[in-house]
């Protein structure tokens, strides 16, 4: 359901997807609006669901995470049992950062991070191996991120 978004909650929210940490009195100081009346309106979207949650965003490199790969894959099955068992087993697999569903050639897409060439494959083998219903898959190793960002514009 779409919530209708005043310019000074896409402020707020602006605001929060570049710096989640700035206090409430500094997010109104930028938005030209006093203490209350912002973080009301913070609360609010957060009750809304609007605001989802705060996260601290991690250099994946620094912690060794040096492999991204892309893996777009097609079920045995297209049955409700045999897709929900498969995406109950993908929420278990940390190495899973990302999944979604696709429409057209492939089921899914998953956006798998290891540390290097090696540990993807390692898991290929010990942990994808194991999901339920897989028929084929197809992987593809990021060599290069030219963009990768978590705001999004708001309508």
């Amino acid at each position: 359901m779409k919530h209708q978004i005043d310019d000074k909650n896409k402020q707020i929210l602006e605001i929060l997807q570049k710096d989640a940490k700035l206090s409430v009195k500094e997010i109104a100081s930028r938005i030209q609006l006093s203490f209350t009346p912002t973080y009301e309106r913070i609360k609010n979207m957060e009750e809304a669901g609007i605001i989802s949650g705060y996260v601290a965003l991690l250099n994946r490199n620094t912690l060794g995470l040096k492999v991204v790969a892309y893996c777009s894959l097609t079920l045995k099955e297209q049955s409700k049992d045999a897709q929900m068992q498969f995406e109950s087993a993908v929420r278990e697999i940390p190495e899973v950062v990302e999944a979604v569903t696709l429409s057209g050639q492939y089921d899914y897409l998953m956006k798998i991070v290891v540390q290097d060439i090696e540990a993807y494959n390692q898991f290929l083998v010990d942990v994808f191996s194991t999901l339920p219903h897989i028929d084929h898959f197809q992987s593809n190793i990021v060599l290069s991120e030219i963009k990768c960002e978590t705001a999004f514009r708001i309508p």
